[in-house]
């Protein structure tokens, strides 16, 4: 009589183990949450002689529910900084179903690519030595993004930001292709302008002079910025052993100016581009730039110096300071991307 009590028992308990795991599962993959998915492109724009690796890795946030949808969505572009790459980590995904749940912003999507280089960073740029990373990235990997997933494919529901070397590229790339996005935000954004770690009179022209292998090169920060740049910049195919020249050399203390050199920069340092973008400029539809406090002495500088010309020149944006680093309030739950950079976003791309 013991028998069947105990059959039933174990049948019971054995649905009600199924049962709690199947809503266990449930609870893990919570339909308020994104995906992350990689792709690789093998770009025709990154074709060099530098060495690079054309074929670059993309990492795109979907958000909630976009398989069970037919929803198009904007996407952003994010460009990593220095020594970044692609992937978007647990704590930035956190970030962006945070800011979605939250309704700081409207669903969307986020795509961000390798610029990685052999030097840590393509600084976004066309070179004749690396490979032309800005058709990249505002070419190849938009249409890649419009043919492949579902995005509003117009400039109206594109915005392009970044941090630091990625904030660079955020406000130059829209400078130059306001026909493919819309607006910026650009956090910390460097080399704007021959200011402070990078101004002529800084020790790191000298450093980065005395460097001859790429192995002590590595061991560098600044003087590994600086070839990294040049080899955007200003690449020359005959001189080893970083095939780049500088605007600035020293014999001892003494300064001797590259003038050419010089100018190319320049044509590359937003500061000293947006007189003639000023019209690119006016086409976008908004443009915001912040940085910390204490962040290091050339990002408060340097975007000061934009933020007043780009007021000289009538063109509207906005310009903000924050009690902060270099690092430490960006892709946090209280930093600038969930509740500054999504937000503006949401205010102004078409959804």
């Amino acid at each position: 009589m013991k028998k069947p009590f105990l059959c039933s028992l174990t049948v019971y308990l054995f649905a009600f183990v199924v049962l709690s795991k199947a809503q266990n599962a449930i609870q893990k993959t919570p339909s308020d949450e994104g995906v992350i998915v990689t792709r690789t492109i093998e770009s025709k724009a990154l074709q060099n002689t530098g060495g690079e690796n054309p074929n670059r890795k993309i990492s795109i946030y979907l958000p909630p529910q976009y398989e069970q949808s037919n929803t198009r969505y904007p996407v952003i572009y994010y460009l990593h900084g220095f020594m970044g790459k692609d992937n978007i980590s647990q704590a930035m995904k956190d970030v962006l179903d945070e800011a979605i749940k939250k309704q700081k912003i409207k669903p969307f999507i986020l795509v961000q690519a390798d610029h990685y280089t052999l030097f840590e960073g393509s600084f976004y740029s066309n070179s004749t030595l690396t490979g032309n990373w800005d058709e990249f990235e505002s070419k190849e990997l938009v249409e890649y993004m419009d043919k492949n997933f579902r995005t509003r494919a117009d400039k109206d529901s594109r915005g392009i930001a970044g941090h630091s070397m990625g904030g660079y590229g955020a406000f130059k790339m829209a400078m130059l292709h306001p026909d493919v996005f819309s607006s910026i935000y650009a956090l910390s954004p460097g080399l704007l302008a021959f200011v402070k770690e990078f101004g002529p009179n800084s020790t790191s022209y000298k450093e980065v002079q005395n460097v001859k292998t790429h192995e002590d090169l590595k061991k560098t920060y600044y003087p590994k910025v600086l070839v990294a740049v040049a080899r955007a910049w200003s690449p020359n195919p005959n001189k080893p052993p970083f095939y780049c020249d500088f605007p600035f050399t020293y014999e001892g203390d003494k300064m001797f100016i590259n003038q050419p050199v010089l100018e190319r920069w320049e044509a590359n340092m937003p500061v000293y581009m947006v007189d003639k973008y000023a019209d690119n400029l006016r086409k976008l539809t908004a443009i915001k730039m912040d940085w910390g406090r204490n962040d290091a002495p050339r990002f408060p500088i340097q975007i000061g110096m934009l933020s007043q010309r780009l007021e000289n020149l009538g063109i509207n944006h906005f310009a903000e300071e924050y009690i902060g680093d270099h690092g430490n309030k960006i892709w946090t739950k209280d930093g600038r991307v969930l509740n500054d950079m999504l937000p503006f976003f949401n205010d102004y791309l078409k959804f």
